[in-house]
Order: structure tokens, then C-alpha cells, then sequence
């Protein structure tokens, strides 16, 4: 790579464990610059994948305090994570290059656009009153929402954290922090399956992976100062022209 391409990398790396922190959508930045380095798409994805485990590690440090108690949960639902995101993995390394570039301009658009509609789909299903459903229900819904997170990943934050609004009664940081900590488990998969059997590139990742750690402790540290919707707007339409990009390209 390039010096530019280098700087570009980290700076997307950064970035990453900063959005997937508050806001969720961060491979959005970090694919993108994958992708510019001269990547295919599905090596991208995977290194993407790979890159992102420090990010999330380091978030759910910043969280520490908010999944105080929640150890039942993370229990169970990591379980169901790591099912879905085993099978949403090997979906992925079964799927020819030539079809992945097919899809993931409409995969980018979808994450994107969900990345947008995250206020409207949480005040939709989430449920403030009432008994919560039994902890099995939310186990099955994050088992279906991981596979798509093995698979491309981009957007599982938001996909995750409706899920858990929806099955779990709790304050939103709380969910937050917990939906962090699956996001550790997913990405441990990501890490273990695609590190064996996937196309990754390990050099980028050696320049990602350390500042998605950073920006992961970074994001969760300062999630409560920073104007989420800003950030949610500005990621999306990043997003969307990206997955312009890629369907002309």
C-alpha cells in the first residue's frame, strides 16, 4: 500500500471503533477504505471483519459499568451469537467473488439506509411497558440477526440493539453495552473462521485493528457528548454513495 493508502486505512480504522461505539454502522467506513486500497469486495469484507474485534473489545471496556448485572444475558445471547455468525461465516466463504460483487452494493444501500431509519425502527419496537417476552425469544431473534452479521456485517449494531429493544426491558445504554458485547463475540468468530479459511489481509489489518481498539474506547467514553443523529445522517449518506460506487464500478 501506499503511504496515503496507509494513513487512509488507520484514519478508517479509527473511525470505525468510534461510530460502532455510539451509533453503530462503523465497517461502513472501514470497508469503503478496504475497498480503495484496491481490495476485492469480499476480501475487504473479511478483512473489514477482522479488523473491526479490537474496536468492539475496546467498547465494551468503555461499557464495563453498564453490563454490570448482565452476565445471564450476555451468557445465552453470546451463545446464540456465536451460532448465527458461524453460519452467516461460512455462507459468506461459499459465496463466489463474482456474487458477492453483485450484492454488496445493495447490502452497503441496506445497511445504510437501516443506519438512517434507527430512531424510527426503535421507537417502533421498542416496548417500555408490559412484561418482557422470555429471554429465549431474544436469544432466537439475535440467532437470525447474526447470521447476516457473519455474512456482511455492516449495520449489525442497529440490527442487534432493535432486536434487544424490542425483547429486553431495559435502559437504552444498558442495551447499548450489551449489544457491544455481542458485537465481541460475532467479530470473534469473524476473526477465528475467516482468519483460517478467508482471503484476509493481514497488513491491513495490522493498521486498523489497533486504532479500532482505540476508537472503540473512545466512542463509548464520549457516546453521551456527541449528537448521535449527526453522526447516524452523516454515516448513512456516506454509506449510500459508497454503494453508489460499488454498483457502478
Amino acid at each position: 500500500m501506499s503511504v496515503g493508502q496507509i494513513i487512509l486505512v488507520m484514519l478508517a480504522g479509527f473511525a470505525c471503533g468510534v461510530v460502532n461505539s455510539i451509533a453503530g454502522g462503523g465497517s461502513l467506513l472501514l470497508f469503503p477504505a478496504l475497498v480503495a486500497t484496491g481490495m476485492g469486495t469480499l476480501a475487504a469484507n473479511v478483512t473489514n471483519s477482522v479488523a473491526s474485534w479490537p474496536g468492539y473489545v475496546g467498547g465494551v471496556v468503555g461499557f464495563r459499568k453498564e453490563l454490570v448485572g448482565q452476565r445471564g444475558r450476555v451468557a445465552l445471547l453470546g451463545a446464540a451469537t456465536l451460532l448465527g455468525s458461524s453460519v452467516g461465516c461460512i455462507l459468506l466463504l461459499s459465496t463466489p467473488s463474482a456474487a458477492f460483487d453483485a450484492v454488496v452494493p445493495f447490502l452497503v444501500a441496506g445497511a445504510s439506509l437501516l443506519l438512517a431509519a434507527q430512531p424510527t425502527l426503535k421507537a417502533r419496537f421498542s416496548q417500555p411497558g408490559g412484561d418482557a417476552p422470555p429471554l429465549a425469544v431474544a436469544a432466537a431473534a439475535v440467532a437470525v440477526a447474526t447470521v447476516y452479521g457473519g455474512y456482511f456485517g455492516g449495520g449489525l449494531g442497529v440490527i442487534l440493539l432493535v432486536v434487544l429493544s424490542f425483547t429486553i426491558r431495559d435502559s437504552l445504554v444498558r442495551l447499548n453495552g450489551l449489544k457491544t458485547a455481542l458485537s465481541v463475540v460475532d467479530a470473534s468468530v469473524s476473526v477465528v473462521i475467516f482468519g483460517l479459511f478467508g482471503p484476509v489481509h493481514w497488513e491491513a489489518v495490522a493498521l486498523a485493528a489497533p486504532l479500532t481498539l482505540v476508537g472503540g474506547f473512545v466512542g463509548a467514553r464520549v457516546a453521551r457528548l456527541i449528537d448521535e443523529n449527526v453522526l447516524r445522517w452523516s454515516v448513512a449518506g456516506f454509506g449510500l454513495v459508497v454503494a453508489a460506487a460499488l454498483a457502478v464500478t
